[in-house]
């Protein structure tokens, strides 16, 4: 993707900057700004892919903004199609997950649950929600899960990264099988055993999660404590671009910053094995 070249240099940086996750959502509404049309799509999933090829990486579900495409008035067919079109001849087997953005509402929640349903067997594998859990709660999107899970798409949601334990228990009870995010599922004993026993699988980002003031600081992550606990995590990037990281480098922290042994790396990298959802 190609910023405007009329954005000055210090507008930016300073979007850039954000300390906490309500400047990181104005930093991703400001990209998303920039996108203008579905070919950008197309450019923006070639370069992707040209950066998981780079890592060694030859699988991937990757979570797409639908809901995104919606907000900024695009035609999502054309958008797909421009997706689809780019993912042609790559060397890396790309899976989607469909997001809309929860604070929206219901209505919008359920728009997106129908786009996604349409791919099924088209490159689309699950359905989740993104964006402000705390404005926006997973126990209202009832409806649109099950007709997701009922259309043969697979349930994401992100939980339990700028709100409690509880969002968490929300995205399960409607139906989520894999949690975004879920750092603060630490503060409840009784749901790590939940997810211990359950073999639920958080998505952790860390490098996302300092960016965004979800946590404090680095040394403060909760990811080794969660691991210790026997939840199943894997590591990911959230928005590569945005966080200024990719899958290597989030590898790289949690053995350099929280220890962890390239066994226990291995059994990280095996949990991503394990529960994707492609089979």
């Amino acid at each position: 993707m190609r910023l405007d070249p009329l954005v000055p240099r210090d507008t930016v940086d300073a979007v850039w900057g954000f300390t906490d996750f309500g400047g990181f959502i104005e930093c991703f509404k400001f990209i998303a700004q920039q996108l203008r049309g579905p070919e950008d799509y197309g450019r923006i999933t070639r370069w992707m892919i040209e950066q998981l090829t780079e890592q060694g990486i030859t699988y991937a579900e990757v979570t797409l903004g639908a809901g995104v495409v919606l907000w900024r008035g695009f035609d999502f067919d054309s958008v797909w199609k421009e997706i689809r079109s780019a993912q042609k001849g790559s060397p890396v087997d790309v899976w989607w997950n469909l997001d809309a953005i929860r604070q929206l509402g219901p209505e919008h929640v359920m728009e997106v649950a129908r786009i996604a349903a349409k791919y099924v067997g088209d490159g689309a594998i699950s359905f989740g929600i993104g964006g402000d859990e705390v404005r926006g709660s997973a126990s209202e999107l009832r409806e649109a899960y099950a007709y997701a899970r009922d259309a043969g798409l697979r349930l994401t949601a992100h939980a339990g990264e700028t709100a409690g334990p509880e969002s968490i228990r929300d995205a399960l009870g409607i139906g989520a099988e894999r949690i975004g995010h879920g750092i603060r599922a630490v503060e409840d004993p009784d749901l790590m055993r939940w997810l211990r026993e359950e073999r639920i699988p958080l998505e952790v980002c860390i490098t996302s999660n300092v960016r965004t003031g979800a946590v404090a600081a680095l040394n403060g992550h909760p990811v080794r404590r969660l691991f210790d606990a026997g939840v199943p995590i894997t590591l990911n990037t959230d928005d590569p671009g945005v966080f200024g990281t990719d899958l290597t480098r989030e590898f790289e922290i949690a053995r350099d910053v929280f220890g962890f042994s390239e066994a226990e790396l291995q059994t990280v990298r095996d949990a991503a094995w394990e529960f994707r959802f492609v089979r």
